[in-house]
């Protein structure tokens, strides 16, 4: 159990959670960044280890909930109780582990398991696990809890872990808005445990899901942002292009599988940081993240990619204009009328729901650097799972060499197969692996 270097973070008062976060049920999410060997290099393994733990420890002194326990949904205190870390040695190479495709032998790479519930008052926030392979190459493994970190703050986290590896004082310029979220949005006494079942059967589906990642390069993105202009969207973003391309064939697989044509709903997560006024720095902790949510009814054969962008964009557009009424207003009704027409969708049978969530500029691995440059490859593990586990939904990331973008898919798994058969998808997606890891 690694703590805070600093006896001064035991004294702090109890980080308080936001609204925003209380809404989220608390669950493991994995991350897996691998760094090769730099070439030529000599990387002394007792004084690696020894420096990552250290330089561990002062990053617990700036991120300091990440050490503690969650008490009554409301707060984080006991910040003594510190993060379980494990080293291992690997026996094999780097390259064939990013190449692996048997999921229970990469499960061994990380400290605790991932994609379910957990007891959120006695579970860690935070569990690393820092794998040397005989190569010399590294896979530091985070398993990190939703209720107080979001893709942002988990990247916030690493670049600060990584500086003070470098020997820097970490990434925080003002350490005082570290829990600007709670501030903005305070937390309810409490929120009924019925409600907040019926949240978590929005997050979790039961049921068979398969995981599948797919490349699309330049040229492919490319071609997906010109047939998704349209008059109404002049110029549609990668993401959008993307996102919009993802929903027609998934739309149109749930189609074959079921057998009948039903309306479908995409939510995409939004970062409130840079969007609300005055910004938020990307190191504020909590799930700082509303959904734009995207409609599309039709039952016709055809659906046209430049119609679904602009449905896309549309929502986020009225997401924004939310977004003042929710830094001004009532941040609870807020929080209710986003949540309570998606845990009725979720609820129900004919009506297909997707979600869609972009690391890009927010967790690529960008300046996770610790010394042996950027990573090599930046992943989340997922095996196929039969209960609870994530609903149907994309993660859009950067392919780790610069040159266009990953997806990767979660569908249930007879609409999965459907969709990796289709000659159209697969004319445009290229580099269909059968791992789940993304």
């Amino acid at each position: 159990m690694v703590k805070p270097s600093s006896e001064e973070v035991y004294l702090r008062k109890p980080f308080s959670l936001s609204l925003l976060d209380q809404f989220i049920p608390p669950f493991y999410l994995p991350l897996m960044f691998f760094y090769t060997k730099p070439n030529g290099s000599h990387l002394d393994t007792v004084q690696t280890l020894s420096e990552l733990k250290k330089s561990f420890s002062k990053a617990l002194n700036q991120y300091y909930p990440l050490s503690g326990r969650t008490i009554d949904n409301r707060c984080i205190g006991c910040y003594d109780k510190g993060v379980p870390y494990v080293e291992a040695r690997v026996r094999g190479c780097l390259a064939d582990c990013i190449a692996q495709t048997e999921q229970e032998w990469m499960k061994q790479l990380l400290p605790t398991q991932p994609i379910s519930r957990i007891p959120a008052s006695t579970s860690p926030q935070l569990s690393i696990q820092i794998n040397i392979f005989d190569c010399g190459g590294i896979a530091i493994v985070m398993c990190f809890s939703h209720k107080v970190v979001d893709a942002t703050t988990a990247s916030a986290f690493m670049k600060s872990w990584a500086a003070f590896n470098r020997g820097s004082d970490g990434e925080m310029p003002n350490p005082d808005m570290l829990d600007i979220g709670s501030r903005l949005f305070p937390p309810l006494e409490s929120i009924p445990q019925n409600y907040l079942s019926s949240i978590e059967s929005h997050w979790f589906q039961e049921g068979w899901h398969t995981t599948r990642r797919f490349v699309f390069d330049d040229s492919a993105i490319n071609a997906l942002k010109f047939q998704a202009k349209s008059k109404r969207f002049e110029h549609p973003t990668r993401n959008i292009a993307l996102g919009a391309f993802l929903w027609k064939y998934a739309m149109l697989a749930s189609r074959v599988a079921s057998g009948r044509s039903k309306p479908s709903v995409l939510t995409q997560a939004v970062n409130l940081r840079s969007r609300l006024k005055p910004r938020l720095p990307q190191y504020t902790a909590g799930n700082l993240f509303v959904y734009a949510v995207s409609t599309y009814n039709s039952g016709e054969r055809d659906i046209e990619l430049d119609h679904l962008a602009y449905l896309v964009r549309e929502a986020i557009d009225i997401c924004e204009d939310q977004i003042s009424r929710l830094q001004s207003g009532d941040v609870t009704k807020f929080m209710t009328d986003q949540y309570n027409p998606l845990i009725d969708i979720s609820a129900r049978d004919e009506v297909d729901f997707f979600s869609c969530t972009s690391w890009l500029n927010t967790l690529d691995g960008k300046l996770v650097d610790f010394g042996w440059g950027e990573p090599t490859s930046l992943r989340m593990w997922r095996t196929e799972s039969r209960y609870y586990s994530f609903g149907d939904g994309f993660v859009l990331k950067e392919t780790g060499k610069g040159i266009g973008m990953e997806a990767v898919i979660t569908l249930d798994t007879k609409t999965m197969h459907i969709l990796e058969h289709n000659s159209d998808f697969l004319a445009i997606a290229s580099g269909s692996y059968p791992n789940r890891t993304m």
